[in-house]
């Protein structure tokens, strides 16, 4: 039967508790234990889906078209075997959703509808099926204890426990030891008050995982432990590292893997993190430098491109290269030439995704620098559709557009799907946007690269598999005059015949996809169109 490891966070929020959690996962994986992880949000929204970037960062998009926290993104980077779904994700929303409609279709029989038992049963309910076919499922509570929007969470937690028992569920805590540098030392009191907020509300952690900007000795350790009630053993010091990759090695080296397989009744063998050893080893020494230059509207906050951050990354890390970004504002790129200088001294250029007019106009400046200047770029989703429009403006000499952007436009090359086919069989293209329902792709679809196409050899595969989050397409009205024009289509949905992607055959590097592929990288070997980007912009900086 499932086993459940309870994740929460004391003192202050941003210690790393999705980090930590994966990590400990990827221990455990290495050992062959089959793991699972989920995330609860206290927050009230339904899902981070129409969340502002800028306050909730990035939105991880799973393979069944799920749109979720980031921390998921965080999972599936640690864990090989285990991909996240809708069921790994859920909010306060969620639950008070799901309970107010079974309450209107009177499945509670015109009963007092309350947080306990019924939000708490529902949250319960979502905690089991997440774990179901796993060995052990490891379950983070967002926010902070003392946190008012967090407290049914908690208290489902504490139920589970009584119910599951010792053998079947465990509470790890992490919490924050300051280092105060006028007096030199480090405080254990704000950890001791955040146990004894947990211990106020029926909830005794079983491990403490202590961070900090500073080494913890073993006298604050036993300190700890003491005030705690928490044996000395499962007091895991974790100080600030050079990499987030260092961590699965620093929880094992303190045999945490050890304590909970003790607990849990696991008899498996000894994790081998060698591949981590590599990956940090790569990271941390790498041969060269190169600068990608991230033209986006959302760079006041890295975290809403957390995922293309992180595939630059382990690009870099598969090349042996530290990847620096600079992120450009696209708003200001637009009437601020001296950004232009900022897109010369780079190796490659990227265009994220994104929604809405803002900044586009900088996006295309980017974009018709790099395909004019032979700089490698790449574009995703937005970034794909602002390369079409740009190259049809400027090379085509139309006067194209996105539906998105303009619903009267007479050239809408961008714009939302119909259901149905004109007479040629083609799909055809809203010029409005009146109508936003049911027209998102979302999730992992199958593509058909076209052989021989740059993208189809870097892959090298024809048919692929990548998830998508957007709900404009190109219009296939402008395939021909486009291809005419120098532009190749290299990609189609393998459902619908819509574009996937673009690239342009007398570029050294310039390629744009509609998809999302920093959703499936990997430290342990990256992703195939990342890592030929990070190689490109190596190239490029070695011929300079």
């Amino acid at each position: 039967m499932t086993k459940f490891i309870f994740v929460t966070g004391g003192v202050v929020s941003s210690l790393g508790k999705g980090i930590t959690a994966a990590s400990l996962a990827a221990i455990l994986e290495a050992r062959g234990v089959s793991v699972t992880m989920t995330k609860m949000d206290p927050y009230i929204n339904v899902d981070p889906g129409t969340m502002s970037p800028f306050q909730h960062g990035e939105v991880f998009v799973t393979e069944d078209g799920a749109e979720t926290d980031l921390d998921l993104g965080y999972y599936e980077r640690f864990l090989r075997h285990s991909k996240m779904s809708k069921s790994n994700n859920f909010t306060s929303g969620r639950i008070y959703q799901n309970v107010l409609n079974k309450e209107r279709r009177g499945e509670y029989l015109g009963g007092t509808v309350q947080v306990i038992p019924h939000i708490t049963d529902e949250i319960k309910s979502k905690i089991i099926a997440s774990g179901v076919g796993y060995d052990v499922a490891i379950i983070e509570i967002g926010g902070t204890v003392g946190d008012i929007e967090s407290l049914p969470f908690m208290e489902a937690v504490r139920q589970m426990q009584v119910e599951l028992g010792r053998n079947r569920a465990m509470l790890m805590h992490l919490t924050l030891v300051p280092y105060i540098a006028s007096a030199g030392e480090t405080k254990t009191k704000p950890t001791q008050h955040s146990v004894k907020e947990l211990r106020s509300i029926g909830l005794q952690p079983d491990i403490l995982i202590c961070r900090s900007e500073h080494e913890i000795s073993l006298d604050n350790r036993r300190k700890i432990s003491l005030f705690t009630n928490v044996e000395e053993r499962a007091v895991i010091m974790c100080e600030d590292a050079k990499s987030i990759y260092q961590i699965p090695r620093t929880l094992y080296e303190q045999d945490l893997d050890d304590l909970i397989c003790e607990r849990f009744g696991l008899d498996v063998p000894e994790a081998d993190l060698s591949d981590w050893d590599k990956v940090v080893e790569a990271q941390l020494n790498p041969e060269s430098t190169v600068t990608v230059a991230m033209v986006g509207k959302y760079v006041e906050l890295p975290d809403a491109y957390k995922s293309i951050n992180e595939a630059l990354l382990h690009a870099g890390i598969t090349h042996k290269a530290a990847v620096k970004i600079d992120y450009i504002d696209a708003e200001r790129l637009e009437d601020d030439d001296s950004l232009l200088a900022r897109l010369n001294d780079a190796d490659a250029i990227l265009v994220p995704g994104g929604f809405g007019e803002r900044g586009t106009m900088g996006k295309m400046k980017a974009i018709t620098y790099a395909r004019e200047n032979k700089v490698p770029y790449l574009g995703i989703c937005l970034g794909m559709q602002l390369a079409v429009i740009e190259y049809a403006r400027n090379v085509l000499n139309i006067d194209a557009n996105s539906s998105e952007f303009d619903r009267k436009t007479a050239e809408p090359i961008i714009g939302l799907i119909t259901e149905w086919l004109d007479e040629r069989g083609e799909l055809q293209i809203r010029s409005d946007d009146s109508d936003l329902g049911g027209t998102m792709r979302l999730g992992a679809q199958q593509a058909e690269l076209v052989a021989g196409s740059k993208l189809a050899q870097i892959y090298g595969a024809t048919n692929i598999t990548e998830r998508h989050r957007h709900r404009y397409e190109m219009n296939n009205r402008y395939i021909e005059p486009l291809e005419q024009a120098g532009m190749t289509i290299s990609g189609y949905s393998a459902k619908q015949h819509l574009v996937e992607a673009v690239e342009l055959a007398d570029h050294p590097w310039f390629v744009a996809v509609q998809f999302h592929p920093e959703f499936t990288s990997s430290p342990r070997g990256g992703h195939p169109l990342f890592n030929s980007f990070v190689k490109a912009a190596k190239n490029y900086s070695a011929s300079r």
